[in-house]
């Protein structure tokens, strides 16, 4: 099977900080760059957060909840 660009179900992303300081990293770099006039590079870190939030805090399933 393809992997995914990114693998929202790694172990590292189990503890929820991790999580938290992603989404929190993301969003903040995004509304840095469009504080500054990155228009593209802005609407790129916002959407990698809001995708990120997605699936860390709404998809339901859990880094880590997979039973191997």
């Amino acid at each position: 099977m393809k992997k995914a660009l990114f693998d929202f179900k790694d172990p590292f992303f189990k503890p929820l900080w991790i999580r938290v300081l992603i989404f929190a990293i993301c969003i903040g770099w995004g509304l840095l760059e469009l504080s500054m006039g990155a228009n593209f590079w802005g609407a790129l870190f916002i959407g990698m957060g809001l995708m990120a939030g997605y699936h860390f805090f709404m998809a339901g399933n859990f880094p880590g909840d997979e039973a191997d």
